[in-house]
């Protein structure tokens, strides 16, 4: 039986389009090096690091706008990433709202405090009160740890509370599912722009 629900934010819950975010990057900021860096499941170099929690916000920005166009602040290199989320549809967060009254829900997501801003803010766009709703949110700059390593899983299992197989677990990654499968998690896979209520309900 299931007594908590797990989800990844970006591709699950939060629209993604990194084209956009690549164009923007090129054309608002003559910035050209994002593409090494973007990936859909996890980021890579100084990026990555952000993601990871070793460099911080402020040094990212820092970093980006010494390559990057003269007269680029870092507000312009913020602006650009997060173009990256384009939205979170009301009804995923109506999903949310609704079983968040028969069950915990948390968030694990590698992630970094720049999407995170603008995707609480989609949540809040929404109607959706995510402080009050999500129990926690397990972020990879925040704990030093990144899927799909098991000592992220393993530390979000041991807060919960509860046994693995009890806890539904979702993500576009499949490379991150079959990691919380291995960890004893009840996981998910979810092909982005598809119903995702229809993927969960059957299992609960």
């Amino acid at each position: 039986m299931i007594k908590a629900i797990v989800f990844d934010i970006g591709g699950v819950l939060a629209d993604l389009d990194a084209a956009l975010c690549l164009r923007t990057f090129r054309e608002e900021i003559g910035y050209t090096r994002m593409e090494e860096m973007l990936g859909l499941s996890e980021q890579k170099g100084i990026f990555g690091e952000m993601e990871r929690g070793v460099r911080t916000e402020r040094e990212f920005c820092e970093a980006i706008v010494k390559e990057s166009r003269e007269g680029t602040r870092p507000e312009d290199v913020v602006r650009c990433l997060q173009t990256f989320i384009t939205g979170v549809p009301k009804e995923k967060t109506d999903l949310l709202e609704s079983l968040s009254q028969k069950y915990p829900l948390y968030f694990l997501s590698n992630n970094n405090p720049i999407a995170m801003d603008i995707t609480h803010r989609y949540f809040e766009e929404n109607g959706f009160d995510w402080r009050n709703r999500i129990r926690k949110e397990f972020l990879s700059f925040e704990m030093h740890m990144m899927k799909p390593g098991a000592a992220i899983f393993q530390e979000a299992i041991r807060q919960i509370g509860l046994p693995p197989e009890e806890i539904l677990y979702i993500d576009d990654s499949k490379t991150n599912v079959e990691a919380a499968a291995g960890n004893g998690l009840k996981a998910l896979w979810y092909e982005p722009g598809t119903d995702l209520a229809a993927l969960i309900l059957p299992v609960l």
